[in-house]
């Protein structure tokens, strides 16, 4: 090992974010495909009527939350040019306020 390579820890962290991201991404295209919730979420969640008649916009705020931890995490594990790791945090950032932007305005 050099000075230059990331400490291991931090390898697994940022692999297990995108793991958690790919999931999240997943799950929220299937929730709001579907219009259904897991069953689990309901339980877990303990969600509301008003909250279960809107899956649409909570599967694609959870699909937005994954992927932009997609985006944030690649410029970590993929040897990317500085600009385009820069323009992919950017637009990781974008995703992140749309999701909780759609979350707050889209409120019925």
């Amino acid at each position: 090992m050099t000075v230059d390579d990331p400490e291991p820890v931090w390898v697994a962290l940022r692999l297990v974010i995108v793991a958690l991201g790919f999931v999240w991404v997943l799950l929220g295209v299937r929730v709001a495909v579907t219009r259904r919730f897991p069953m689990a979420w309901v339980r877990a969640a303990r969600l509301t009527t008003s909250q279960r008649s809107q899956p649409i916009r909570l599967g694609g705020g959870v699909a937005l939350l994954g992927a932009s931890a997609l985006l944030q995490q690649a410029p970590f594990l993929l040897p990317l040019p500085s600009a385009v790791g820069r323009a992919l945090f950017a637009v990781a950032l974008l995703l992140l306020m749309s999701a909780v932007g759609g979350h707050v305005l889209l409120r019925r």
